[in-house]
């Protein structure tokens, strides 16, 4: 893969100085298994997961002055970042992805850029990984079902493909596409989704320097039941807004319909920023679990506004109802 230099002089990133003991205890636990009896049964598996975490390929990226791109708070461990997540085109239970993406392959892999724009075209993955500086952004990351993470991701503002594929007047939103194969996507034969994925922002939340255009996480190429080869990554909004493994983004005129929006309108709707005053139908989101805080004892966290980026991006909804435009 070809990475972008990175200053000899450079300090460690955050990501360097992550728990990956954590990472290389269950690394060692799976060796030891290898060589008895349990784990002959386990070897086939623990393949399959090496390759599903791509954990040993890394990823260059200098540190990021974006306004809100370093948060301070604890990082969420690796292990629990890459085994508990939703990508239901792996299934729906929080372990399906670190276990059925193995199978995804990553390359080749080329994206589509088309609709209302000057510069349509299909980019390949090596060309997007230079098309502009890798940075790392240490964001929150806020599920509707009411948990979070914080996450250290490698990429870049999604504003330096869009400005490079120069959108005309009519391009009023951006629409995101990601793959959906069968043959590599076990979930895909369930009937919880309309496939392809579909999310979508306006213009001027694309165009955010804080929408990131994310190829890793923790200094490593991104995993691929986190979204490989690349993803999209919106810090203020619900997780489901960030649409993982892109095979397309289209520029139109009219707003794009989300795939959660089209399953439960009632429920998602198409802003979805993170809002602790508008509760889902079915629970509170005015508190948050975060994961790896899950003692007996531990209290949830109050849920900031906008997920603690309010200024930030308060301002692209100046005189919105955002309990009405959920």
């Amino acid at each position: 893969m070809t990475k972008p230099s990175l200053r000899p002089a450079d300090p460690l990133l955050p990501s360097e100085i992550a728990p990956r003991h954590l990472v290389q205890q269950r690394r060692d636990w799976l060796r030891l298994m290898a060589g008895t009896a349990a784990g002959t049964a386990l070897a086939g598996w623990a393949g399959r997961e090496a390759m599903a975490q791509n954990q040993n390929a890394k990823l260059a990226a200098i540190k990021s002055t974006t306004p809100g791109g370093m948060t301070m708070e604890k990082l969420t461990s690796y292990q629990d970042a890459t085994t508990y997540n939703n990508f239901y085109e792996f299934g729906t239970d929080k372990s399906d992805p670190a276990r059925a993406a193995g199978a995804l392959k990553t390359r080749p892999w080329s994206v589509v850029v088309e609709g209302e724009i000057n510069k349509p075209g299909v980019f390949d993955l090596d060309a997007l990984l230079k098309l502009a500086p890798m940075e790392e952004r240490i964001y929150r990351l806020r599920c509707v079902e009411g948990w979070s993470m914080v996450i250290p991701w490698v990429g870049w503002s999604l504003a330096e493909l869009i400005k490079k594929v120069e959108p005309n007047s009519r391009a009023k939103y951006v629409e995101f596409v990601t793959l959906a194969d069968r043959a590599q996507m076990p979930g895909l034969r369930s009937g919880v989704l309309d496939w392809p994925y579909v999310e979508g922002l306006r213009m001027d939340e694309a165009m955010h320097p804080l929408t990131l255009l994310a190829f890793g996480m923790y200094g490593e190429v991104m995993p691929k039941q986190n979204g490989a080869p690349l993803r999209l990554v919106v810090p203020w909004k619900y997780g489901f807004k960030s649409a993982k493994s892109l095979v397309k983004i289209r520029f139109v005129e009219r707003e794009p319909v989300s795939s959660w929006t089209r399953a439960a309108p009632q429920e998602y709707g198409f802003f979805s920023n993170v809002n602790p005053k508008v509760d889902h139908p079915r629970w509170s989101q005015a508190t948050e679990r975060r994961i790896g805080e899950d003692g007996l004892f531990a209290k949830k966290r109050p849920t900031l506004m906008f997920n603690g980026y309010e200024a930030q991006v308060g301002q692209l909804y100046a005189g919105m109802d955002l309990k009405k435009l959920y």
